[in-house]
């Protein structure tokens, strides 16, 4: 009898470790930050990790960031873009060229309006939606970057402290990539603020190698857009009409028709 209550006891101390474990793992995917498939996790420093995800929950957290359904944004008044999170369209509008394509970002399907008519001839078709989905590459980069710093084929080094504006302390993370995105070689060091832990600036560099940078551009002014932050001050460069929507009408992706998007 007493090695039947042993036993019985031992299966429920095991259960409940079973259920603290499950649990701890639920609470982990509800309010923590893990990584997207293909991040380079064992080639990434811990401290950079945990810095990313200090980011993350300073812009509003995972949880509202997969949330956020449709986001819109006119790109240094060259292009518009409507991004839908959820399915991978986008449209975007060149603004120098009357140019709308509207493509899904996952399949590379869509159509695009040229010069007055859609485009139908195949080749030009098949090039012109590449185009668009590589426009929407860089553009949301310059948007919400700060949200993928744990991504796809991404690795994260600390490189060390400096100070931003203000003389403030950042802490500094490397960001190099394998394989993803139209330069693959590139590399960027991004300055996290130490109080607001909030992305202070980034240095863009060309190549990996490199040691000095193409550009260097501040990330300031963060507003709430929905129920994250979004910054579209580069300094003497601006990301405008920044929008957050939880619903839009599908036309806005199968119609070149004109969209007008309501206020928020």
């Amino acid at each position: 009898m007493k090695t039947t209550t042993t036993f019985l006891n031992l299966v429920l101390l095991i259960t409940c470790l079973t259920f603290q474990m499950c649990q701890s793992k639920e609470e982990q995917k509800q309010t923590g930050n893990p990584p997207m498939d293909g991040f380079n996790l064992t080639g990434s420093d811990p401290k950079a990790i945990q810095i990313a995800d200090s980011v993350m929950a300073a812009q509003g957290g995972r949880q509202n960031w997969d949330a956020t359904h449709f986001i819109a944004w006119n790109f240094f008044d060259v292009r518009k873009l409507i991004w839908d999170k959820y399915t991978g369209n986008v449209r975007i509008e060149n603004l120098k060229d009357g140019t709308k394509t509207l493509v899904n970002i996952n399949t590379g399907k869509g159509k695009v309006f040229k010069n007055g008519t859609e485009v139908t001839q195949p080749d030009s078709l098949a090039k012109y939606l590449q185009e668009g989905k590589e426009a929407w590459i860089n553009d949301s980069y310059w948007l919400v970057m700060p949200f993928k710093l744990k991504d796809s084929g991404v690795t994260l080094k600390y490189v060390g402290e400096d100070t931003v504006s203000g003389g403030q302390k950042a802490d500094v993370l490397q960001l190099t990539f394998q394989k993803v995105g139209v330069t693959p070689d590139n590399k960027y060091h991004v300055y996290v603020n130490k109080s607001s832990h909030l992305v202070s600036k980034w240095a863009h560099y060309r190549n990996a190698a490199d040691s000095t940078p193409v550009f260097v551009m501040p990330w300031q002014n963060y507003q709430t857009y929905g129920k994250i932050k979004l910054s579209g001050d580069r300094g003497k460069a601006k990301l405008t009409d920044i929008q957050v929507f939880d619903e839009l009408p599908e036309t806005v992706f199968t119609s070149f028709d004109p969209v007008i998007l309501p206020k928020t």
